[in-house]
């Protein structure tokens, strides 16, 4: 999976598997919890406003979004599915693929690159 991708210098894909499950375990708590915001853009790319640097552990915003839809709790679901519904859209699987993304919590929105 992409997100396994991004390994530091000597990190088996081993570890890069634990550090990712870790990481959306505690970003899944934090997307529950409403600590983080879910703010979907105009062309439906996904973008989560407030995670720290240190749970963030080098994910995109599309890695966590399929992890969360993926494998995520119910709650982490739900609050997807409501940023959607404030969005007045849904979350376009391809435009996420396409690597759409925000580095300013949904204010711009670039390509991939």
């Amino acid at each position: 999976m992409p997100c396994n991708s991004m390994r530091l210098p000597n990190q088996t894909t081993a570890e890069r598997v634990t550090e990712v499950r870790k990481a959306v375990t505690v970003i899944d708590r934090l997307v529950a919890a409403r600590t983080v915001t879910v703010k979907v853009g105009p062309q439906g790319a996904v973008t989560f406003i407030g995670i720290p640097d240190s749970d963030r552990a080098r994910m995109t915003d599309a890695c966590i979004y399929r992890m969360i839809t993926r494998s995520g709790t119910a709650a982490a679901k739900m609050a997807l599915a409501r940023a959607e519904q404030l969005a007045g859209r849904s979350v376009n699987k391809s435009v996420v693929a396409q690597g759409v993304h925000s580095h300013d919590g949904g204010t711009t929105w670039h390509a991939k690159g």
